[in-house]
């Protein structure tokens, strides 16, 4: 059974600063869903809010996990992840001075993780080839594609359910850039994911969403149904097309 993601009414602030406003949108079971905007404009910190890492200030995030409604504000991140939800974020966030294999075992940490090491390790090293080859060798040795296939596999390695993606694109030359788009793609074929993704790189984040909101100034300024919708809406062409 399919996992689901709704975020009714969120506020967040860092002290004074107010960086979300009254932010709602939902990841229906089985979906990608692109939440695009400039840096700055808070796509971070909603994620970080799904994840515990920032209480919001009102508002509701509801998980749906296999048919059990989940109420995640107020939840501790260990408490989120144990749910099934991973986060891929931004910059990565590896341990340098572990080995690639080291660092994907420490995805495992969610209990019921534990029990399927030997098959989600196969998985990853089947999927990213570079990382069998690389085992042994140092994340912070790894060039910047192949340390975002790490990210991916470590958050694969938690056994989850939904995967919220945070700016995969930042910092990969334009081909990574491509290859990684792709990637989530198939590992949400592969695992039957729930995805949202963070995103400034529009033109690549449509390639696998099927459907996305845009942030502006921490509001929802555009909701589009269908790759189709964000492709023709004015905002869209205006910010990320510069037509």
């Amino acid at each position: 059974m399919a996992s689901s993601l709704t975020l009714s009414g969120i506020h967040a602030a860092y002290g004074a600063v107010r960086v979300i406003e009254d932010v709602s949108l939902t990841v229906s079971a089985g979906e990608t869903v692109a939440l695009l905007g400039t840096n700055g404009n808070g796509k971070s910190t909603l994620m970080k809010c799904v994840m515990g890492l920032v209480r919001p200030s009102a508002g509701s995030i509801i998980a749906d996990i296999e048919g059990e409604r989940h109420e995640l504000v107020g939840r501790g991140t260990e408490e989120i992840v144990d749910l099934g939800i991973a986060l891929v974020p931004e910059g990565r966030r590896l341990f340098p001075k572990l080995t690639v294999e080291e660092n994907l075992l420490l995805g495992a940490f969610r209990p019921l993780a534990r029990r399927d090491i030997a098959r989600n390790l196969d998985f990853c090293f089947t999927t990213f080839p570079r990382l069998k080859e690389r085992r042994r060798q140092l994340a912070g040795s790894m060039s910047g594609g192949e340390q975002q296939m790490l990210a991916l596999g470590r958050a694969l390695m938690t056994t989850p359910k939904i995967l919220l993606v945070d700016e995969p694109s930042v910092g990969l030359a334009p081909v990574l850039v491509q290859r990684t788009i792709a990637t989530i793609k198939t590992l949400k074929e592969s695992y039957g994911l729930t995805v949202l993704m963070a995103e400034q790189n529009f033109t690549q984040a449509i390639r696998i969403a099927d459907r996305g909101y845009v942030i502006v100034h921490g509001k929802i300024a555009f909701e589009g149904r269908s790759a189709d919708e964000l492709n023709n809406n004015d905002l869209i062409r205006s910010f990320y097309l510069g037509l």
